[in-house]
């Protein structure tokens, strides 16, 4: 792909206009960190000239068929793709996209969007703080409990405003979709070649609208559906949960060991109800922690293995040890989630996930709301649905003003994209596909399924992982509604 003299200093003074602190833009190139400086002046065409952790120069060779910037936001690792405690790019990139090596001359890009990660990353509580925060009762049962939940939540918000303030009101998927412009200036492409992966699709999506006319090669997978608020949103999740707990149960009848005796899922779901509840009022040890295991943190211990069916021997054996009063596998699946360290340092994956959602979503909910819409959370699901229903309260007392309470995603003009819906996705149902595909516009999104489990499927299935490299590679577009079983 022709590498013009792109990067002007006209680009550059926009990175430098657009930034909350312009030392401070991020770009991951293989496994190396670099940093994108508006202050440097003109970048001379020139092959990629690192200093440091400074970009000094990108040029016509860098690559042989343009970049493809992944945006693998969701899973573990949600909003950005870099492990940012390790910067193990590449090791990340290999475990979701292990095809990579068949991409031909692409050169693969990822960046901490702004407010994840190094590139001023939210700061919200400390450590030790955060510990108590996750632990804390997520499914009040009187007026003492609401307000101690709400009182979190306030404390929660301050900390956030208190410590990186300044950054709230710019880590919104509008800003994060217009950086993605600068950076395709910056790296001399003429179209901007796409990965995105769970929120990646909805800032994709956003991208794809605001510059329909440089949407190069693009792909969503576990695809964020653009027509929900967050209320609506938030119920998919739990009835998908829901849907991803029952096909668990079903699957772990069948295996040699469960952690539920017999042949019937109600009574796996009833005993992981009984689990809870108790928790509730009694907190669990944990083996080798100083920690205490919560009705919260085991929650979400079982949400986060059920993102992927390759989690679920790790499910049955931590329900196995919980029923007899060792809290150390949930707890453990429950740091994963939460993105905490063996040393208890947390990424900052929660905090920019929370300060996102709360710029994109002008929705705020108050705790009448919360107990309106408590029963229809209880019906899609009796094992999460209270705990994710209190979770509308996460903007209440967010600083900064959201921007709309769904996205628009209409994308006149542009080129394909391809559009993957995965039948037993948890986090982003399947149905969220379809709906995003139809958003973009006729001609424009290409909706595929694969019926299968797990949030993401490329890499995973190998019918879909050669659809989606065959268009990558040479531009074949497939066909309409194609099914991967």
């Amino acid at each position: 792909m022709n590498r013009g003299d792109t990067t002007s200093a006209a680009v550059l003074e926009q990175l430098r206009r657009r930034s909350a602190d312009p030392q401070r833009r991020i770009l991951f190139t293989g496994a190396t960190v670099v940093t994108m400086d508006p202050r440097l002046g003109v970048l001379a065409p020139a092959d990629l000239l690192v200093e440091g952790e400074t970009i000094l120069a990108v040029g016509p060779d860098l690559d042989r068929d343009g970049a493809v910037v992944v945006d693998a936001a969701g899973t573990i690792l949600a909003p950005g793709f870099v492990d940012t405690h390790r910067h193990a790019w590449e090791t990340q990139l290999r475990r979701i996209m292990p095809d990579v090596d068949d991409l031909g001359g692409y050169d693969l890009v990822s960046f901490d969007p702004w407010g994840v990660g190094e590139s001023a990353g939210v700061q919200c509580l400390d450590d030790k703080a955060m510990d108590a925060w996750l632990a804390q009762d997520s499914t009040p049962d009187d007026a003492a409990e609401e307000k101690a939940l709400t009182v979190g939540g306030s404390v929660y918000a301050r900390a956030c405003e208190s410590n990186s303030g300044g950054v709230l009101e710019y880590v919104g998927t509008q800003e994060a979709a217009r950086d993605l412009d600068l950076m395709r200036q910056v790296l001399g492409d003429e179209k901007l070649n796409y990965f995105g992966i769970s929120y990646g699709t909805q800032l994709g999506g956003v991208y794809a609208h605001l510059f329909p006319k440089n949407v190069g090669r693009t792909v969503f997978d576990a695809v964020v559906d653009p027509t929900e608020d967050f209320a609506a949103g938030l119920l998919g999740q739990t009835e998908g949960f829901e849907g991803a707990l029952q096909n668990f149960l079903e699957d772990c009848v069948k295996q040699d060991e469960c952690f539920f005796e017999g042949k019937d899922p109600a009574r796996g779901e009833k005993e992981i109800t009984d689990l809870l509840e108790s928790l509730d009022a009694k907190p669990l040890p944990a083996e080798d922690e100083d920690r205490v295991l919560t009705q919260a943190q085991a929650g979400m211990g079982i949400l986060s293995a059920l993102y992927s069916q390759e989690s679920w021997s790790w499910l049955s054996a931590a329900l196995e040890d919980a029923q007899k009063g060792e809290g150390g596998g949930l707890l453990w699946l429950s740091d994963l989630y939460a993105e905490r360290d063996i040393n208890g340092v947390y990424s900052n994956s929660g905090p920019a996930n929370t300060a996102v959602n709360c710029a994109d979503s002008k929705d705020r909910f108050t705790v009448e709301d919360v107990r309106r819409q408590l029963p229809e959370f209880r019906k899609v699901s009796p094992v999460f649905g209270e705990m994710t229903a209190w979770m509308l309260l996460a903007c209440t007392d967010w600083p900064v003003d959201g921007h709309a309470s769904t996205v628009d995603v209409k994308a006149d003009g542009a080129g394909p994209v391809l559009v993957i819906g995965n039948t037993g996705d948890p986090a982003t149902p399947y149905e969220g596909a379809k709906k995003m595909a139809d958003a973009l516009g006729e001609g424009v999104g290409v909706h595929l399924t694969v019926e299968g489990e797990g949030h993401g499927t490329y890499g995973v299935n190998k019918c879909l992982t050669k659809i989606v490299d065959k268009y990558l590679l040479d531009g074949t577009v497939p066909e309409n509604d194609t099914v991967c079983s």
